[in-house]
Order: structure tokens, then sequence, then C-alpha cells
């Protein structure tokens, strides 16, 4: 099916995956929602999905426990979550997620690896048009599962689409309707394999073989900084 869609069914299961780092980046993620909403994933529905989203990577129990256990500490660290947005090469658009305990550092950082790696970073909010905030679920498509009329059944939770690439089903709704949509899919028995708010874009484009080189090595170096938890683009 070509070069795009192989690139966009990739990026879709295998974002965090490709990350150097992915345990401390996941456990980031729990710490912040412990400290934002409580450690009762019961109670607490961004704990109970970023716990969801680390045993889908294999991440090990304990990992989780002491993820959690630092968000409770008097000395955790106090991470802020910060986004750039930046140009990439050949017409590129970058949009980048960060938790910091440091800002300065960040901000450094993330300039340097635009600059060396034919982008810039743009204002702060210049580019949050270009990409519209999506809740986004990831589930096995197995004999169970009738496509159509899943898609029925979801829109009174909120339902925007649904696409099927070979093995797996993506449900997408708007980033608003992410507890309904959860609580929708959870009802009718479905188990997620990751859940998460995605930066979707409005008008992606189709880069050459070649040109995707370049910006997928700027992608690279952005997703193996610590304090980056994802970045999107407006590849097609």
């Amino acid at each position: 099916m070509g070069r795009a869609y192989e690139y966009r069914k990739a990026s879709k299961e295998a974002r965090w995956d490709k990350m150097s780092k992915i345990f401390p980046k996941l456990g980031k993620n729990i710490t912040i929602a412990a400290k934002e909403g409580g450690p009762d994933p019961e109670m607490n529905p961004k704990l109970r999905t970023a716990i969801q989203n680390a045993k889908a990577q294999n991440m090990p129990k304990d990992n989780i426990d002491a993820a959690i256990k630092r968000a409770l500490g008097k000395d955790a660290d106090a991470y802020s979550e910060i986004n750039y947005e930046g140009k990439g090469p050949h017409g590129s658009l970058i949009y980048v997620e960060c938790a910091t305990d440091n800002n300065t550092r960040t901000v450094a950082n993330i300039k340097v690896i635009f600059n060396k790696n034919g982008g810039s970073v743009s204002p702060s909010g210049s580019l949050e048009f270009m990409f519209k905030r999506k809740a986004v679920f990831q589930f096995e498509k197995t004999d169970a599962i009738n496509p159509e009329d899943l898609e029925l059944e979801l829109i009174d939770a909120g339902l925007d689409e649904l696409e099927v690439f070979e093995d797996s089903v993506f449900v997408y709704a708007d980033y608003t309707n992410f507890g309904n949509m959860a609580k929708a899919l959870e009802d009718m028995k479905i188990s997620v394999k990751k859940a998460n708010l995605q930066r979707i874009p409005t008008n992606p484009i189709e880069f050459t073989e070649e040109q995707m080189i370049d910006i997928e090595k700027l992608i690279d170096k952005l997703e193996e900084d610590d304090d980056v938890q994802a970045v999107y683009d407006n590849i097609l």
C-alpha cells in the first residue's frame, strides 16, 4: 500500500515502542497522574490509563508501584507538563509534549535538537490549531468484533472515527469524551491495549521516502530525550 501507509501504521502501533527509555517515561506518566488525582486507580481514571499503558509495554509491577510511591513521597519531583511546537525538515510540523522538573533544561535541549536536525522551535500556540486533540483507544481485532456494528454502538459514547489496521482497531473521540469512551469499551468487555490523548494533524501531508529520512531523524532525537513524553507530526 506504499510508504505513506506503512509509516502511518507504524507510527500508530509503535510510536512509544520506539522510545529508547520507555519505562522511565511511562513511570513519569504514572507519577504525575498519581500526584494529580491520588494513588487509587479505581478513583483516578488518568492513573488507571497510565498503568494500563505501562502494562501494555510489559513494564514490571514493581516499577509501576514504585512510580506511584514516588508521587506520595514528600520529596517527590515537582514535574510540570509543558509543550513545544516546531517546524521540521521539508515543511513538517512537530508538536512535542514534555514532563519535566527543570523547564530551563528542557527548553534548551528541545531547541538544540530542532536546530541540529533541520528544524526550529516556533512560538507557543502558533501551530496548535494544526492539530486536533483526540482520545485514542487501540485494541485487538478479533472475530467477535464487527467494525460496522461496533461503530454504531459507540456513537453515543462520542465516537468520531473507527479505523482498522490489520489486526488492530483504533477508536477516536474528542478528548473531552475520553472517560465516556473508556467506560463504553469496558462495558462491552473489550480489552483495550493502549489508551491516551493524542494530537491528530488537521492537514496531514505525504512526504517522499527521502524526505522521511530527515523527518524521522528529528523525531527519533526528540523521543530519545528523557523529558519528552510524546511527539506528534503532520505526516499522512
